[in-house]
Formats: structure tokens, C-alpha cells, sequence
């Protein structure tokens, strides 16, 4: 009897061991630039994964000018977070990736919303655009960033200054 009831837990054991084991949940949120011309937005991010509690993502958020006029470089207009198209990004620089817990995409997810409710005049060349919106998105993620004002229509050079201020970047 022992010998059996050793043979069959046995049995239970090796077909536990050869069960495919469920896909292990990752979100990587990845840093694109895309210097000047006339698209935008020039900086985005890209989510990208599936979350610990379910579900999957596949999004970019970026912010931008509704219109792009000449009326961008006098002041306020009217801002909006937009998407890129698969063209866009494909033409874009991804600058560095890193993956996200669910508490994380959950905030930035919240300064996405945040910027999306963002009333009136709120994109604003020097003070309110692309580089700030992936500033504040790369801090709400954890990580560290200073937002030089001589980098804040360089979004390339501002996304590799916070590749630099963050060593666990390094390899990504």
C-alpha cells in the first residue's frame, strides 16, 4: 500500500512539474525621442505588457500642441495627449526601457489622466510640453530627473540625461 500511494504521488509530482506554468505578468515602459520636424510629439512613452493582476497593454502617450501653428512659439495654446502611429514610432529613437510593477503603471497611468484634464491653454513651449510630460512620467515611475531648462526642446538629450542620473537604466 505504502509503495503505491509513493508511486502515485510521485506521478502527481512530475505531472505538476511538466504543467506549463502561466506567463509571467511584465509591463516595460520604454522612452522614445524623435528629433524635431514637423510631427509630435517629440518625446513619448511606449507601455507595453501584461499586468500582475491581469490584463494586457499596448499604448503610447505623449503631449502636444492640439494645432501646430506658429502660434506655439508666442505662448500658451491648447495642449492634448495624443498617440503616434506605429509609423511614428517605428521612426522613432527608443532611448531606454524599464519594467514596471502594477503600482507603478497605476501612476502613470494617473499623470497620463492628469495631463489629459489638464484645462484651456496647457501646452506651452517652454514651460509645458513633450520633455515635461516624460520628465514627470519617468518620476512617477521612480525614477530620478531634473528638468534643465537648456534641454526642454532637446527631448533626445533629456531622455539621456535621465538614463545617466539612473544607474539600474544601464543595459536597457
Amino acid at each position: 500500500m505504502m509503495s503505491l500511494r509513493k508511486s502515485f504521488l510521485r506521478f502527481l509530482l512530475l505531472t505538476v512539474l511538466l504543467l506549463p506554468l502561466p506567463a509571467q505578468a511584465e509591463v516595460v515602459v520604454s522612452f522614445y525621442s524623435r528629433e524635431m520636424g514637423t510631427r509630435f510629439p517629440h518625446a513619448f512613452v511606449l507601455v507595453k505588457g501584461s499586468l500582475d493582476r491581469g490584463g494586457l497593454v499596448d499604448k503610447n502617450y505623449g503631449f502636444t500642441a492640439k494645432t501646430v501653428t506658429p502660434a506655439i512659439l508666442m505662448g500658451s495654446v491648447t495642449g492634448e495627449v495624443s498617440s503616434v502611429s506605429p509609423e511614428y514610432l517605428a521612426k522613432s529613437e527608443k532611448q531606454f526601457s524599464l519594467k514596471i510593477s502594477d503600482a507603478q503603471y497605476d501612476a502613470l497611468m494617473a499623470h497620463v489622466a492628469k495631463w489629459k484634464a489638464l484645462p484651456g491653454k496647457s501646452y506651452n513651449l517652454n514651460k509645458r510640453n513633450c520633455v515635461h510630460f516624460v520628465g514627470e512620467a519617468a518620476r512617477v515611475i521612480g525614477l530620478d530627473v531634473v528638468v534643465d531648462p537648456k534641454l526642454i526642446k532637446k527631448p533626445k538629450s533629456f531622455l539621456l540625461s535621465i538614463f545617466a542620473r539612473n544607474p539600474r537604466l544601464k543595459g536597457s
